[in-house]
Protein backbone atom coordinates (compact mmCIF):
# COMPACT_ATOMS: atom_id res chain seq x y z
CA UNK A 1 0.00 0.00 0.00
CA UNK A 2 3.12 2.35 0.39
CA UNK A 3 3.42 2.48 -3.39
CA UNK A 4 -0.25 3.72 -3.67
CA UNK A 5 0.06 6.42 -0.75
CA UNK A 6 2.75 8.34 -2.25
CA UNK A 7 0.51 8.24 -5.71
CA UNK A 8 -2.31 9.91 -4.16
CA UNK A 9 -1.47 13.42 -5.25
CA UNK A 10 -1.46 12.36 -8.61
CA UNK A 11 -5.17 11.81 -8.58
CA UNK A 12 -7.98 14.99 -7.87
CA UNK A 13 -8.86 15.49 -4.40
CA UNK A 14 -11.86 16.52 -3.35
CA UNK A 15 -13.91 14.10 -5.16
CA UNK A 16 -14.81 11.86 -2.12
CA UNK A 17 -16.43 13.30 1.23
CA UNK A 18 -13.93 11.38 3.14
CA UNK A 19 -10.98 8.96 3.30
CA UNK A 20 -13.11 6.33 4.64
CA UNK A 21 -15.75 6.33 2.45
CA UNK A 22 -12.85 5.62 -0.38
CA UNK A 23 -11.15 3.11 1.61
CA UNK A 24 -14.32 1.31 2.19
CA UNK A 25 -15.51 1.35 -1.99
CA UNK A 26 -11.50 0.32 -2.67
CA UNK A 27 -11.80 -2.47 0.09
CA UNK A 28 -15.10 -3.58 -1.87
CA UNK A 29 -13.44 -3.90 -5.25
CA UNK A 30 -10.61 -5.69 -4.23
CA UNK A 31 -12.55 -8.23 -2.58
CA UNK A 32 -14.40 -8.47 -6.38
CA UNK A 33 -10.90 -8.84 -8.17
CA UNK A 34 -9.80 -11.74 -5.52
CA UNK A 35 -13.05 -13.38 -6.64
CA UNK A 36 -12.53 -12.98 -10.30
CA UNK A 37 -13.81 -9.36 -11.29
CA UNK A 38 -12.28 -8.25 -14.50
CA UNK A 39 -10.32 -5.63 -14.05
CA UNK A 40 -11.77 -2.01 -16.09
CA UNK A 41 -8.49 -2.06 -18.11
CA UNK A 42 -4.68 -2.55 -18.04
CA UNK A 43 -3.07 -1.94 -15.01
CA UNK A 44 0.86 -1.14 -13.64
CA UNK A 45 0.08 -2.62 -10.70
CA UNK A 46 -0.19 -6.05 -9.78
CA UNK A 47 -1.62 -6.72 -6.35
CA UNK A 48 -5.43 -6.54 -6.14
CA UNK A 49 -5.72 -3.56 -3.59
CA UNK A 50 -3.48 -1.26 -5.60
CA UNK A 51 -5.67 -2.13 -8.19
CA UNK A 52 -8.75 -1.51 -6.71
CA UNK A 53 -7.71 1.76 -5.00
CA UNK A 54 -6.57 3.11 -8.52
CA UNK A 55 -9.32 2.10 -10.26
CA UNK A 56 -11.71 3.92 -7.77
CA UNK A 57 -9.70 7.25 -7.72
CA UNK A 58 -9.76 7.20 -11.64
CA UNK A 59 -14.05 6.95 -11.83
CA UNK A 60 -13.89 3.44 -12.93
CA UNK A 61 -15.99 1.63 -10.21
CA UNK A 62 -19.50 3.32 -9.64
CA UNK A 63 -21.08 3.24 -6.27
CA UNK A 64 -24.00 4.37 -4.17
CA UNK A 65 -24.57 5.64 -1.05
CA UNK A 66 -27.06 7.23 1.37
CA UNK A 67 -30.45 6.39 0.35
CA UNK A 68 -30.27 5.09 -3.21
CA UNK A 69 -27.79 2.47 -1.64
CA UNK A 70 -30.10 1.50 1.05
CA UNK A 71 -32.67 1.07 -1.41
CA UNK A 72 -30.15 -0.91 -3.78
CA UNK A 73 -29.93 -2.99 -0.97
CA UNK A 74 -33.35 -3.57 -0.08
CA UNK A 75 -33.71 -4.69 -4.28
CA UNK A 76 -31.11 -7.13 -4.07
CA UNK A 77 -32.33 -8.72 -0.83
CA UNK A 78 -36.14 -8.97 -2.60
CA UNK A 79 -34.24 -10.45 -5.64
CA UNK A 80 -32.31 -13.27 -3.71
CA UNK A 81 -35.37 -14.16 -1.74
CA UNK A 82 -37.77 -14.10 -4.05
CA UNK A 83 -34.94 -16.66 -6.12
CA UNK A 84 -35.35 -19.43 -2.75
CA UNK A 85 -38.78 -18.85 -2.86
CA UNK A 86 -38.81 -20.18 -6.33
CA UNK A 87 -36.83 -22.94 -5.72
CA UNK A 88 -38.48 -23.95 -2.43
CA UNK A 89 -42.10 -23.73 -4.26
CA UNK A 90 -40.64 -26.46 -7.08
CA UNK A 91 -42.25 -29.20 -6.00
CA UNK A 92 -44.94 -31.70 -7.29
CA UNK A 93 -45.11 -32.07 -11.19
CA UNK A 94 -41.94 -29.56 -11.70
CA UNK A 95 -39.69 -31.62 -9.09
CA UNK A 96 -40.65 -34.50 -11.23
CA UNK A 97 -39.74 -33.13 -14.11
CA UNK A 98 -36.45 -32.37 -13.44
CA UNK A 99 -35.18 -35.24 -11.63
CA UNK A 100 -36.80 -37.34 -14.72
CA UNK A 101 -33.78 -34.95 -16.82
CA UNK A 102 -31.30 -35.08 -14.16
CA UNK A 103 -31.48 -39.01 -14.67
CA UNK A 104 -31.47 -38.91 -18.15
CA UNK A 105 -27.41 -37.18 -17.31
CA UNK A 106 -27.06 -39.05 -13.78
CA UNK A 107 -28.27 -42.75 -13.91
CA UNK A 108 -27.15 -43.86 -10.38
CA UNK A 109 -29.42 -46.77 -10.35
CA UNK A 110 -28.39 -50.39 -9.22
CA UNK A 111 -27.98 -52.91 -12.12
CA UNK A 112 -28.86 -56.59 -10.76
CA UNK A 113 -26.10 -58.55 -11.56
CA UNK A 114 -26.46 -60.72 -13.98
CA UNK A 115 -27.37 -64.48 -13.27
CA UNK A 116 -24.12 -67.14 -14.46
CA UNK A 117 -24.94 -68.96 -17.46
CA UNK A 118 -26.63 -72.54 -16.98
CA UNK A 119 -28.25 -71.40 -13.45
CA UNK A 120 -31.79 -70.03 -13.19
Amino acid sequence: MGEMLSLLPEYATGEFDSRHRLVIIAAQRAKQLVQGARMSGPSKFTKETSIALDEVLRHKVKFLIGQEAREAIKESKRVKEGETERLAMMTGEDAKEIKKELSVYVDDTVKPAPAPEGEE
